[in-house]
């Protein structure tokens, strides 16, 4: 594989799927570190939504390393899960992350809508009219207040728990250089607060190579941040991203063959 490497942005074992789908498609990748997840301390109000976790109607998740945290504050509390709850999940991954450590059946956006994103969870049917439901909330330390606010406007009692925070990393001076520089095929990312963390160390050339963004969220930003090409991918899957990004780095060879990248 010759030329320049697509940088991708994604950590850990997904990051490992991303990569690989990107490489079997031809195209050299390297990775970009830029944010560290850390476990909050356990707070008291976190363990009392444990211990009761069984009044809950509903329990929403936002991300796979909430779904990590939720998984080991519940083996903790709950040998057997309570039954009764429903789940969701804004993506495949934390979906896949929720039935592999807790073994339940989780709601996820519905093919139609496309896009993984807080949006698309949000017009699921039975997230609808949730008059005096209890709602647990399961995110991270700051972040997008959408799902929250729209379903306590449902009538939903939401609470919610922030378990991690994310920790940006400046990037490597070799990374520093080729963000400066635009030595690179293409820049995925996947993450507004990424986008944002990394948009300092963009000039004139890497604004203007192709950026996949895993949602038209994102694309609006990056266009405000300065990106001039970004790509907006059907999701935040392998699949969606990789596709994406082969359509945008030689459209002539865009016809990937879908089922031999692995979803994550």
């Amino acid at each position: 594989m010759e030329g320049p490497p697509v940088v991708i942005t994604r950590p850990g074992e997904r990051g490992d799927v991303l990569a690989a789908a990107i490489e079997a498609c031809g195209l050299p990748v390297t990775r970009l570190e830029a944010l560290r997840l850390e476990a909050l301390p356990e707070t008291e109000e976190q363990r009392a939504a444990w211990l009761d976790v069984d009044q809950f109607r509903r329990v929403v998740v936002v991300s796979p390393f909430a779904a990590e945290c939720l998984a080991e504050a519940l083996d903790r509390f709950w040998p057997q899960l309570p039954v009764g709850i429903d789940y969701y999940a804004v993506g495949a991954a934390t979906a896949d992350t929720l039935h592999r450590r807790l073994g339940v059946r989780v709601h996820v956006p519905t093919a139609e809508t496309g896009e993984d994103t807080s949006e698309a969870l949000l017009q699921l049917g039975s997230l609808q009219g949730l008059a005096g439901e209890k709602v647990l909330l399961v995110a991270g330390e700051g972040g997008r207040t959408l799902l929250a606010e729209t379903l306590a406007a449902r009538g939903a009692r939401v609470i919610r728990l922030a378990v991690y925070r994310r920790i940006p990393l400046p990037p490597s001076p070799d990374m520093q250089r080729r963000l400066a520089q635009g030595d690179f095929r293409a820049l995925v990312v996947s993450s507004g607060e990424i986008l944002e963390h990394l948009a300092r160390w963009c000039q004139g050339v890497a604004l203007n190579q192709p950026l996949i963004v895993s949602s038209t969220r994102l694309a609006t930003l990056a266009s405000k941040l300065g990106f001039r090409a970004p790509v907006v991918a059907s999701g935040a899957t392998p699949t969606a991203l990789t596709v994406a990004l082969t359509a945008a780095c030689h459209p002539q060879e865009a016809d990937v063959d879908h089922d031999d990248l692995e979803k994550g």
